[in-house]
């Protein structure tokens, strides 16, 4: 990790900070002008527009956003202090020491362990933790930060929208819809293979094109130090109980409500635990808990600015209005069109509602029937969803954890458009195949 990232540790970069708040604050005002010109919208009062980051706090399905700011402001305490204690240097370095030989098998292998966290249990806001993790660790490895951003992130958001036992989009699609929970199962894990194909390719492109010598070299980056190894190896085993429990949530339903508990509380306890071991004083723990924490302050007006887009339509009755019109539309095309444009029409649906769950609750009722009309499956259908819910998760700038991960790795939003819409459009191409073959053999 270069020492620039390591005198800022969690900051959310000023720049990348501005220039979300910009998209933002133009989308706001876009919904606004859409409350305004659809017919038959209810409308919203201009001040409570303008409150609307504020008085979504109160409205229905905002425990899961105050869940996701308090983990956030743990994730930025804990990671000061890893970092200002040099555990987090020390961290990838003995990573860089085992693998550098072999980077790009690294490379294979977390990706893999992010697309699993997301097709198999669902995680993605979970994932922002291991993002800076990530990011440097490319860094280490002689590539940039969009190679370390597609290792995680989007590597999270792909195995997401694969959903192969996704419990908030297959999941409750399925019980909507009256089928078995993750039946249908083969043509998910086949999807699952050719997403994680993809990524490779393109992220392995990028990486050969842009990579350097190592940061560190081999000598440096295997001195010992015990003490940092104590804390090392306390970390990485409290962290490890955390993310075994997230995966037995696909077995214990119980535990799917509070995936985000526990991460942020294993995180927490690996983070103070670790840092205490290797050397630093209560004291200072202290300190640098707390400024990282107001470090990463500004991902709070991210997410709220981000969240009230929804609420104003919500408020205006509109997105019912756009919904059936869309539905309407669906009715005239060829059956192998409808299917497309379901697919389509969750994509759309998911730049003003980033919830899986809340999607699926909104569309499900109204997209399995026009399906049965044309003689496509519930199961193809429930497949669309879990697309167009997952990879624009990735891609549209009202997605709080987009936003978020990008300004920890100091990487705009501009930017991570024009390295990302390649991927997007070949991904698009891929899955819409999928879709078709899933007609075409009666899945």
């Amino acid at each position: 990790m270069s020492d620039k990232q390591e005198k800022k540790g969690l900051d959310i970069s000023v720049k990348s900070f501005v220039t979300a708040i910009l998209v933002l604050m133009v989308l706001m005002v876009g919904t606004y002008l859409l409350t305004v010109v659809i017919p038959g919208s209810g409308g919203i009062a201009i001040w409570k527009w303008i409150l609307s980051p504020i008085l979504l706090l109160g409205a229905d399905g905002s425990g899961t956003i105050i869940a996701v700011i308090a983990f956030l402001l743990v994730v930025g305490g804990v990671f000061n202090g890893l970092e200002k204690g040099g555990l987090m240097k020390y961290m990838l370095g003995r990573i860089v020491a085992r693998f550098g030989k072999a980077r790009y098998r690294l490379m294979a292998m977390i990706v893999l362990f992010f697309m699993a966290m997301g097709a198999f249990i669902g995680s993605f806001e979970e994932c922002v933790p291991l993002v800076p993790l990530a990011v440097g660790l490319a860094a280490s490895l002689g590539w940039d930060a969009l190679t370390g951003l597609g290792m995680s992130l989007l590597a999270a958001g792909c195995g997401f929208a694969s959903g192969v036992s996704n419990p908030f989009t297959v999941g409750v699609a399925q019980e909507l819809v009256g089928l078995s929970m993750f039946s249908g199962l083969w043509l998910r894990l086949f999807s699952f293979a050719l997403i994680y194909g993809l990524l490779m390719l393109f992220l392995q492109s990028h990486a050969k094109k842009i990579e350097r010598p190592l940061m560190l070299t081999m000598e440096q980056s295997s001195e010992l130090r015990p003490e940092m190894n104590r804390g090392l190896w306390c970390f990485a085993g409290i962290l490890g109980v955390g993310i075994l429990l997230v995966f037995c949530s696909a077995v214990f339903p119980a535990l799917q409500d509070l995936t985000i508990v526990i991460v942020a509380l294993m995180f927490l306890v690996a983070g103070i635990a670790a840092t205490l071991v290797s050397g630093m004083s209560g004291r200072d723990l202290g300190k640098h808990f707390v400024n990282g924490l107001v470090s990463i302050l500004p991902a709070v007006a991210m997410i709220l600015m981000a969240s009230s887009i929804r609420y104003t339509m919500e408020e205006a009755g509109i997105l019912s209005i756009i919904l059936e019109a869309a539905v309407e539309v669906a009715r005239t095309l060829p059956k192998w069109v409808v299917i497309l444009f379901i697919y389509l029409l969750v994509l759309v649906m998911n730049f003003f509602i980033s919830s899986g769950s809340a999607k699926a609750f909104l569309l499900m009722p109204l997209m399995a029937p026009l399906a049965e009309v044309f003689g496509i499956s519930a199961q193809l259908c429930v497949v669309a969803f879990a697309f167009g819910d997952g990879f624009s998760n990735v891609f549209y700038p009202t997605n709080p954890v987009l936003l978020i991960s990008l300004g920890l790795a100091d990487v705009s939003y501009g930017k991570w458009v024009k390295w990302s819409w390649k991927f997007q459009v070949m991904n698009l191409v891929l899955t819409g195949l999928v879709l078709l073959f899933g007609l075409v053999v009666g899945y």
